[in-house]
């Protein structure tokens, strides 16, 4: 039987997300024992799709049996879908909710579904979090994505339906990466209503991008530094050498935990080809708090204690 091979089409390499996403599928590759190659869009989706049409386009003994990728933009590319599943190519999609996935696997013989975090539980997470890290309320700085990603939206839609009505929440857009994010704070932090603004916590849609926030607010002048550095800083992805060890040394109050699913992709195709079988049309994976929403509220409920103590012995 001929080895099979999958185009693995990423957004970046500067995430840690997507920098696991590569680990994964190179990990779930020598696993299913399949052929792999990794590309990435420079968060561009303009490249993006022509990447991909350049390889579905070549010669017919070059062309993967499938392509899973992740939207670099707000579309998930259904001319492009289309022209994969015409060349019999199949296609997968990861994080990003399209809709002409029913359509299309009325009309091919070959695997085509999406497989995404429940990002509007991660959203309801991280309001759920807020609320634990700010139990009186208070403003929080919030990073969100791009405004062309469903992921970016969605989670803010969930937020904003579990946060609690006495927090209010400042929004600055980044772009996935602790460097844009660094850059959006920056900017906001040469801004006059920055010093007028009073934050209580800075939360990111993604851990890279509370980095980054973290390493903008450490370039401050001295005394305004402490100030910014002691509030709570949170995100999401909640990856065990990044986000989760961030908890760990303090960089970070809390994340979500989102799991990589490069490597669910590749084994769900490659069953579904070796099987002549069609997978599920769409496959949502649920997010964890960390820590768990019960613990961070402790955490906070002891901190507050501690801090009444010094006071009354003051």
């Amino acid at each position: 039987m001929k080895k099979l091979s999958f185009l693995i089409s990423l957004t970046n390499d500067d995430n840690d997300y997507q920098q696991e996403q590569a680990a994964a599928a190179e990990r779930a590759a020598r696993r299913l024992d399949v052929d792999i190659k990794i590309i990435h869009a420079n968060n561009d989706a303009v490249t993006q799709s022509q990447q991909l049409l350049h390889y579905i386009q070549g010669s017919a003994a070059s062309r993967p049996d499938a392509i899973v990728f992740e939207p670099a933009g707000g579309t998930g590319f259904p001319q492009v879908a289309r022209a994969a599943t015409a060349a019999d190519i199949g296609w997968v999609i990861l994080n990003h909710d399209a809709d002409y996935i029913h359509q299309l696997r009325q009309n091919c013989h070959v695997p085509v579904f999406s497989i995404s975090s429940d990002h509007g539980e991660v959203g309801q997470i991280q309001g759920k979090q807020f609320a634990a890290l700010l139990p009186q309320g208070g403003s929080i700085l919030y990073i969100e994505g791009p405004a062309n990603s469903s992921a970016a939206q969605e989670r803010t839609a969930g937020m904003s339906r579990t946060k609690p009505a006495n927090i209010q929440v400042k929004t600055m857009r980044a772009n996935w990466t602790e460097e844009s994010a660094y850059r959006a704070v920056s900017s906001w932090l040469r801004l006059r209503t920055s010093q007028e603004t009073h934050i209580n916590l800075v939360g990111a849609q993604d851990d890279s991008m509370a980095a980054g926030a973290r390493k903008a607010f450490a370039e401050i002048a001295e005394g305004e530094r402490e100030r910014w550095l002691r509030i709570p800083f949170t995100g999401c992805d909640g990856l065990p050498k990044t986000g989760q060890a961030w908890i760990r040394n303090g960089l970070l109050a809390a994340t979500i935990y989102i799991r990589p699913n490069t490597d669910l992709g590749l084994e769900m195709l490659t069953e579904a080809i070796r099987t002549g079988t069609q997978p599920p049309e769409r496959k949502l994976i649920a997010p964890e708090s960390v820590p768990s929403l019960k613990e961070l509220a402790a955490r906070t409920a002891k901190s507050e204690s501690a801090k009444g103590y010094r006071s009354a012995g003051a």
